[in-house]
């Protein structure tokens, strides 16, 4: 059965253009672990690494660590982003509300942190578990919360005002604005808290043809834009009406179809998605817990962050989309975004009541085995995490 659909009237203005680009070309000190500044000659990209966004209002932060064999994780670095953390109205453990804060581009060895409070993006280069920070310009909109990244294209998606999409295309290592790519999805301004009313995620579809925007509460629509030449999206997006099901994650599961996270009734759905942009349903099923509203993949396996159960479920997909529940595992308080590393052998999982990363291990039948846990300096109720 196909998702009810419907088209949202045209965006009253464009975003404002972005603002201006600060290139930085020294190497970031970190903040503990070695004091030596780095050698660089060349991105080499990541590699045994895990990444956290702290999103401290007081100046946000990406902490590397580098990952051994085993799984554990040690300090590697702290990175000044050159911007601000923000904390949207309502949240508790999940300041921005968000997947994809952080973002990892694997083409150009780049990674993408949004700044919320500082309507900006960040730029750093990767080698190994270390960072530099490159440039630091304007998200085209206000409270950035996900980056998208395929190929030379890049999306952001803005929180407030109603929501805004910005467009960029890497060159030379850099992010330039892309004219003529800003969207407003028309959401609700006024709406609140806004946690629950403000965009979940930007994601790419895997063959890059489709950008996809949850909308939350504000509206329960799973946005699909097409992809056009230059990289400019349709004027309007198809608009997938799910109710009541405050549609928050995305994710794709190993036979491409889109997965997304259901903070309504606490559960994990699976959708395909047609030529024209609308979504047939699959699959949903409930994972039992509280505030079910992150999903990513391990290998083989699905896992959902549940942040009002302090819990993490595992799932397994078949070929039509029909999804198991394996079971939870219980994590630290405020259970948010996760990550693979290693093909799929571990799981890193983000936890924002005291800015902790529990380690798993992923066994053969899905089941997680606890490895150990790190706290994140400054990071309680910061989101967004990438591992290698």
């Amino acid at each position: 059965m196909k998702v009810p659909i419907r088209l949202k009237p045209a965006a009253a203005a464009a975003v404002a253009a972005a603002a201006a680009t600060v290139v930085v070309t020294a190497l970031a000190t970190p903040a503990f672990a070695s004091t030596t500044k780095a050698t660089w000659s060349g991105y080499s990209g990541a590699s045994h690494a895990v990444f956290v966004q702290t999103d401290a209002a007081s100046g946000n932060h990406v902490v590397a660590y580098h990952r051994a064999a085993d799984g554990a994780l040690s300090p590697a670095g702290s990175y000044p982003t050159g911007g601000l953390g923000g904390v949207l109205g309502g949240s508790v453990v999940d300041h921005t509300a968000s997947q994809g804060s952080p973002t990892y581009d694997p083409w150009h060895s780049l990674l993408y942190a949004v700044n919320a409070g500082s309507n900006t993006v960040s730029v750093f280069a990767v080698s190994g578990d270390q960072l530099a920070l490159r440039q630091v310009l304007g998200s085209g909109g206000t409270f950035p919360v996900s980056v998208a990244v395929h190929g030379d294209l890049v999306y952001v998606v803005n929180a407030l005002n109603g929501g805004s999409l910005q467009g960029y295309r890497v060159l030379g290592g850099l992010l330039a604005p892309l004219p003529g790519s800003s969207r407003a999805p028309g959401l609700n301004p006024a709406a609140s808290p806004q946690f629950t009313n403000t965009p979940g995620q930007v994601a790419f579809t895997p063959d890059g043809s489709r950008l996809i925007v949850t909308t939350k509460a504000n509206g329960n629509d799973i946005d699909v834009f097409d992809v056009g030449f230059g990289g400019r999206l349709s004027a309007a997006p198809v608009v997938n009406s799910e109710p009541g099901t405050v549609p928050f994650a995305i994710s794709f599961d190993a036979y491409g179809h889109l997965v997304i996270a259901e903070a309504g009734p606490n559960a994990v759905a699976t959708f395909t998605i047609s030529g024209h942009g609308t979504l047939t349903a699959l699959d949903a099923v409930g994972t039992g817990q509280a505030a079910t509203c992150w999903v990513a993949p391990a290998g083989s396996f699905l896992f959902a962050s549940s942040a009002g159960s302090a819990a993490e479920s595992g799932f397994t997909d078949a070929a039509d989309g029909q999804l198991t529940l394996l079971g939870a595992t219980a994590t630290d308080a405020g259970t948010v975004d996760a990550s693979a590393a290693a093909g799929g052998q571990f799981l890193y999982v983000q936890t924002g009541g005291s800015g902790i990363v529990d380690e798993y291990a992923v066994g053969a039948g899905g089941a997680l085995s606890q490895q150990g846990e790190v706290t994140v300096p400054d990071a309680v109720g910061g989101e967004g995490i990438v591992a290698f």
